[in-house]
């Protein structure tokens, strides 16, 4: 099979999406626009900058978290409440607000977890994935997140439901 057929047989291709014959690599698909749910981020977006965007691609509950303060000294942490109350979440770059995310957003059927592709053209990629889908694609020879083994340990949370 070929990226592009995997891609559409598990639903993950953008409306309208046009993949070259050519394409493989998940880090160029993302940057163009073919995966639903990818994110193009500059690579020194901070923090406070991408949680916005990241929790309207991830869905579920993420899309009810609210940022009630941003402090950045020493190290960026954002005061968020995600449904349990004031938390702090302590970020230093996109890649550790996505796991703090995936982890927050675990055990919600609903929502996405967020897989970290690369670096590609100046840009950071980012995946939200359907969880429906994420066991498929963890067993793709394509599938190379950078937080793979993080995103397999989301693969039985799945199967619980959400709480």
């Amino acid at each position: 099979m070929s990226l592009r057929s995997d891609l559409e047989r598990l639903g993950l291709l953008a409306d309208g999406a046009h993949v070259p014959p050519e394409a493989h690599a998940l880090t160029a698909l993302c940057d163009a626009g073919v995966l639903e749910g990818g994110l193009s981020i500059a690579l020194d977006l901070r923090p406070d900058e991408l949680i916005g965007p990241l929790c309207e691609g991830i869905g579920g509950r993420a899309r009810l978290l609210k940022v009630l303060d941003v402090r950045d000294d020493p190290e960026v942490a954002l005061i968020v409440d995600a449904g349990r109350g004031e938390e702090s979440w302590d970020v230093r770059d996109p890649r550790d607000l996505v796991e703090r995310c995936n982890e927050e957003f675990r055990d919600d059927a609903e929502a996405c977890a967020v897989a970290v592709l690369g670096e590609w053209e100046d840009s950071l990629q980012l995946w939200c994935i359907p969880k429906r889908a994420l066991s498929s694609l963890l067993r793709a020879p394509f599938f190379e997140a950078e937080n793979r083994a993080r995103l397999s340990a989301q693969v039985p949370a799945v199967s619980r439901g959400s709480r």
